[in-house]
């Protein structure tokens, strides 16, 4: 029985954290917490990087981008986790499992590349940064992301969901992963597992390869700043931005490349709440939210709506 034969038996059941009830309770209450400053975070990012003129440069295009994924990212995940915690079947619709499958895979993917393309940073060349990312290279690194991310995604998913299932329709996780419904095939693997693991070294080793060798890069220029005020500035703004890629990509890493039959199937629950739920909250705190570039043109931003407010 394949996957879409499986939704005859009324999709699939969602076990999550339901084996643990006590952590069950305080996790929705995070996860909820997170989603919510997650909007709020993301749509301030969007929104005034679209309204300030001064923000209309490469590094906020970029981020407004990275900020509108990882909005659709928690939405992807977060919604349907909440209601399947809260609930005493803890089922999910065929439907809804493929859905959330193809979008999360393809808006991940998609992060995978942006974040590279956001390593290129201004600091080892800040007089040609702006020459170099023109308009034009912007929205065809922006548009190559997007693509890239969605057509692995129809690829990957489509050779999952074509997986015999057996009748199996337990879930033993958070949300619909790729290598957890391919743990629940009732046939050899072996194909799907090898295409998981290139895929995953081309969108998740390659890139934080990368990644490491730019912020390699950085950490020289930073090092010839003559004033230490500024080095140590500067450091503080890479490594916080190191710390949140080296969370994303290892989290990811940790869940895709290890065996698909590995005991660790616990440990990943808890890893995928890292780059579905926390990191989507972590990239506008970090980035921009501390930016005193973006908290200007927001306190400028409130400072005009609360005139506007009191002339009517």
């Amino acid at each position: 029985m394949s996957m879409e034969q499986n939704s005859s038996l009324g999709g699939f059941i969602l076990l999550g954290f339901s084996d643990k009830p006590q952590l069950e309770i305080i996790l929705f209450v995070l996860i909820l917490v997170f989603y919510i400053l997650n909007l709020v975070g993301n749509m301030t990012i969007i929104l005034v990087s679209s309204i300030d003129p001064r923000l209309h440069t490469p590094m906020y295009f970029f981020l407004t981008n990275l900020s509108f994924v990882d909005l659709c990212l928690t939405t992807t995940v977060a919604p349907q986790l909440l209601l399947t915690m809260r609930s005493k079947e803890k089922t999910m619709s065929y439907i809804g499992c493929v859905a959330q499958l193809y979008v999360a895979v393809g808006l991940g993917s998609t992060e995978c590349i942006l974040l590279v393309v956001m390593a290129y940073d201004p600091v080892c060349r800040p007089l040609h940064y702006a020459v170099i990312m023109h308009p034009q290279l912007c929205l065809s690194l922006a548009a190559t992301a997007w693509l890239s991310g969605f057509v692995i995604s129809v690829i990957q998913c489509s050779l999952t969901i074509q997986l015999p299932m057996c009748g199996h329709n337990q879930l033993d996780h958070i949300c619909c992963e790729v290598p957890v419904l391919i743990r629940l095939a009732c046939v050899d693997t072996t194909f799907n597992e090898a295409e998981l693991f290139v895929v995953s070294v081309v969108f998740l080793i390659l890139p934080v390869s990368l990644i490491l060798v730019s912020y390699g890069y950085i950490a020289q220029a930073i090092l010839r700043i003559k004033s230490a005020s500024g080095r140590h500035k500067a450091f503080g703004t890479c490594s916080s931005h190191l710390v949140v890629v080296i969370i994303f990509y290892g989290t990811i890493i940790f869940m895709y490349l290890q065996p698909v039959k590995s005991k660790f199937k616990d440990q990943g629950k808890f890893v995928s709440l890292f780059y579905t739920v926390v990191t989507p909250l972590l990239n506008p705190l970090i980035y921009t939210l501390r930016n005193k570039d973006v908290k200007g043109a927001l306190r400028k931003l409130v400072l005009e709506k609360i005139l506007v407010s009191e002339k009517l």
